[in-house]
This record gives structure tokens, sequence and C-alpha cells, in this order.
């Protein structure tokens, strides 16, 4: 599977958690441990954060730079009707990721230049955890399509070590070899399954 085909299952398996938002939940607060680097965020905040790196899909993936984009994905961009808006917003990002073909070209973050194929690992990741972060808070299924599960162990597997040493993931925690895959990747992003 490719790093394309594993964001759009990740960012389609977020969508349709969001979609199952209740009006009543926007609002509430999330515990740290889904916003450790702001706490206090609501639901409604943490969607917005995704939705505005949706935005940025497009415009990352065509080589612009965040000086060339300026502000245009600060803010509200959820509004009035915030899972509309979302659908839209993931709606872009999924096409932009579809017709992308080269992943080694250079990308610029805000974090630094890095290949098209590292920046979708790295979004891939996020959506992937907050599918089952937000289903978890809401109260929704929390089992991820197996597909999804599959292409996420399979692009951060291999670098989950790496990534635990630059603080994305926390410490592993200890599941059995025989567990679901679906424990395995939670336990491996440092995330407690039986939770």
């Amino acid at each position: 599977m490719t790093e394309q085909e594993v964001f759009i299952l990740a960012d389609q398996a977020l969508l349709h958690v969001v979609e199952q938002i209740r009006d009543d939940q926007w609002d509430a607060v999330v515990p740290t441990e889904m916003a450790p680097r702001q706490p206090g965020s609501t639901l409604r905040q943490i969607v917005n954060y995704h939705a505005q790196d949706d935005a940025w899909v497009p415009d990352v993936l065509a080589g612009k730079t965040i000086a060339q984009v300026g502000g245009a994905h600060d803010g509200d961009l959820l509004s009035d009707a915030p899972k509309a808006a979302f659908a839209r917003l993931a709606a872009s990002a999924v096409d932009a990721a579809r017709g992308f073909t080269d992943l080694g070209r250079t990308v610029h973050l805000s974090y630094g230049d890095y290949p098209a194929r590292e920046y979708l690992k790295h979004i891939t990741y996020f959506r992937g955890s907050r599918v089952y972060d937000i289903a978890r808070f809401i109260g929704a299924d929390t089992t991820m399509p197996a597909d999804l599960v599959q292409g996420l162990w399979d692009v951060l597997s291999p670098q989950a070590e790496e990534w635990r040493k630059l603080g994305v993931f926390g410490p592993a925690v200890k599941v059995p070899d025989d567990a679901p895959l679906q424990n395995r990747l939670l336990a491996l992003m440092g995330r407690d399954p039986q939770r």
C-alpha cells in the first residue's frame, strides 16, 4: 500500500468519526493526553486543527511554502456547520493526495523540508491516532478499518523507535504477541489498548 493510499484511508476514517460527533459534544474539553501541548482544548478545537491540517494538504503537495500561503488556513475553519466544513476540507485533501505522484518531491513544512513521502507519513499517523482517540472520547466504536490498521502498521512500525526518540510516540505498551493488530499498533504508538 502506498503512502497516499494509507493517508486516504486515515483521512476517510477520521471523517467517519467526525460525522458521529453529537451537537452537545463539540464544546467538551478533551483529556490532556489527547492534546498534551494544548491542555484544556475542546473537541471542536481538536477537529478544527485537523481541518486546518487538511486545508494545507493541497498547498503542501503543490510545493507551496508557508510564506506563499500565509494565513489562508488560520482560524476557525468549521464555521456553523462543522461536519460539512470538515467533509469539504477532507475531500480536498484526499483529492490532492490521490492525484499526487512524486513522493520524492521536497515539500515545505513548518518544521523543515522533507520528501512528500515523509510528510504523508507524518500526517497519516496524526489522523490514524485521532481516529481512535476521538472515537473513544465520543463513545463511538473504536475499531478502525482493517486495511487502515494494516497500512498504518506497515508505514509506522519500521520507524517507531526513531519516532519514539523524537517524542512523537510515547513509551511502548506491552501487549501479547498474538494480540489483534490494532492493539499492537496502539501499543507501538504508546497507547494502552486496554483502557
